[in-house]
């Protein structure tokens, strides 16, 4: 049976505060370590109106703050050779033509890329916007042919500045990420067992759970081929972790936790005892890395709606900010990249949370421009301040973030010049208001017709694994790797599987959604990996629990 979700778009609840991230200091030190020195530097050297070029390269540091190092290291030099290479193209066309309308395309289609590179290749947070924001406020910088070089080579040294200062804290934490994610993954699959017996909230915990889980096993996949006793010890938490989603009322929370909590720091990993039975078995990693790897237009094609939003709101919020004279056309084409998230009602959200943040940031930039006026350095100093500021606070809301952020785009400006204050904050309201009004409306004109196919397809893959998992439990004597190599498998589909129901659920102008086989095979394929999990005897075999809504036949039968 197919049903139409009712789509709405939230208000209130776009701008409720969160929990603040684990590490939320952590991209916070690394922006001010990364950005002061080559800002405090050009000071010293009188050269203040370089520093949009050296902000280029400093910013990567905001990038791959969840990756392991090995895996961090590869990211951020992609990180720093897209925005090094997206400036150079930036700066060309600016050298090349004053035209704004030129100009104007040019950013729409570099904002288009950036968005579907990063969300191809998961790079985030902050994902696209960092990129975009260099990129478009780039095209409009007078530039002469000769300078690109020189502006180019200066984001390059400080790009690779940012890539040290994301890297440097491994020589203190080598396992840190790792250690992190794993402890996510503890805490949620305590949450969940917490929730065991209340209808309300109960999947919503187990979808959680089973998204950090996956993200840990992801986390731990991207170090290396060669794995230590400390990523081993991990390895068998994470195991738990899973044993605790799919036998909950086996599972004690606060033992979880307690593993959680040890994880932190740079002391011994706690160690678990495996059963003997899952000795050889503990991870499917050699199948896993055994998959070819997807081809690139594979991995890009899924994002071609959002690039198609993307290229044409920006565009078309460039040339109305243009049509109605206003002298920062980037602000608004920015405004419209920031937009687009997976579906249109959390574009909607993000919009909301836009225009807030915006709006409340001018105000602060109010306040803080006569201060930064008084010298070059306390201008500098508030930049470093609010780069801090916007760190800290983005992971609690996206509008809170913007808060800070406003106010350090507007001083960025000033950095070669003194402006007039009421002339920017001008600009910037309704460049915001446009990029917001005309990047939603694209997001509504190019809706993801595709999305019900993808979850078509993510619904035959979880249905295909399940199936193969229950085929394997119906044997007497499975191989013990076929049957985790089964089970990671089957856990990766159902996460798949929400994470495309969600999208799905908040696209408009498709054909309705097959809610009921969703949920039917979500619940199907949680019975499944609980069956497994007790095959392989991670947790005692309790008959009187076999009969039981955990143990079905239905879930040992292909």
């Amino acid at each position: 049976m197919s049903s139409t979700t009712p789509h709405r778009l939230p208000l209130a609840g776009s701008l409720r505060l969160q929990r603040p991230p684990d590490i939320w200091f952590k991209p916070a030190l690394s922006v001010v370590a990364a950005v002061a020195p080559p800002n405090l530097a050009l000071l010293a050297l009188g050269r203040l109106d370089l520093a949009m070029y050296t902000m280029a390269g400093s910013l990567c540091a905001l990038y791959g703050h969840n990756r392991p190092y090995a895996a961090r290291a590869r990211a951020l030099a992609w990180v720093v050779l897209g925005m090094v290479g997206g400036l150079a193209v930036a700066l060309l066309a600016a050298a090349l033509t004053t035209n704004a309308v030129v100009l104007v395309t040019v950013g729409a289609v570099l904002a288009a890329v950036h968005k579907t590179v990063c969300d191809a290749t998961r790079t985030g947070p902050p994902g696209n916007v960092v990129l975009t924001f260099i990129s478009s406020a780039s095209l409009f910088a007078p530039q002469s042919s000769g300078q690109v070089p020189g502006h180019v080579a200066l984001a390059l040294v400080t790009g690779a500045w940012a890539w040290l200062v994301g890297m440097a804290p491994g020589l203190l934490r080598p396992h840190g990420p790792e250690r992190r994610a794993t402890a996510q993954a503890l805490n949620r699959a305590a949450e969940y067992a917490d929730t065991l017996g209340l209808a309300d909230g109960h999947a919503r915990a187990r979808a959680a759970g089973a998204a950090a889980i996956h993200a840990a096993w992801q986390s731990l996949l991207a170090v290396g081929a060669r794995p230590d006793s400390t990523r081993h010890a991990l390895e068998q938490l994470l195991v738990r972790a899973e044993v605790a989603l799919a036998a909950p009322a086996d599972t004690d929370p606060a033992r979880l936790r307690a593993w959680a909590r040890g994880l932190r720091g740079t002391g011994r990993v706690p160690r678990v005892e495996q059963p003997r039975e899952s000795a050889d078995e503990l991870l499917g990693v050699a199948a896993e890395r055994a998959l070819p790897p997807r081809s690139p237009w594979h991995r890009l094609s899924p994002f071609a709606p959002v690039a198609a939003r993307t290229v044409l709101g920006c565009a078309l919020a460039g040339y109305a900010a243009l049509a109605l004279g206003v002298g920062r056309p980037y602000w608004a084409l920015v405004t419209a990249a920031s937009l687009y998230q997976a579906n249109v009602t959390l574009t909607w959200s993000r919009g909301v949370q836009r225009v807030v943040g915006n709006l409340v940031g001018v105000l602060a930039f109010a306040l803080l421009a006569p201060l930064a006026h008084l010298h070059p350095a306390v201008l500098v100093l508030c930049c470093v301040a609010l780069n801090f500021g916007a760190e800290a606070l983005i992971g609690r809301n996206y509008w809170l973030g913007s808060v800070c952020v406003t106010p350090m785009a507007l001083l960025i400006t000033e950095f070669a010049r003194t402006q007039d204050a009421t002339e920017l904050i001008t600009d910037r309201v309704v460049d915001t208001l446009v990029g917001a009004l005309v990047g939603f409306l694209a997001a509504v004109a190019v809706t993801n017709r595709r999305a019900g196919d993808r979850l078509d397809h993510a619904l035959t893959v979880a249905e295909r694994a399940r199936e193969s998992a229950a085929r394997l439990l119906a044997e007497p004597h499975p191989a013990p790797r076929a049957l985790e190599a089964a089970r990671r498998t089957l856990a990766a589909a159902l996460v798949d599987l929400r994470a495309t129901a969600d999208a799905a659920a908040g696209e408009w102008w498709q054909r309705a959604l097959p809610e009921e086989r969703v949920v039917l095979t979500e619940q199907a394929g949680h019975r499944t990996l609980a069956a497994t999990v007790r095959r392989q005897g991670l947790v005692p075999r309790d008959r009187s629990r076999d009969q039981g809504p955990d143990r079905t036949t239905e879930d040992i039968r292909p």
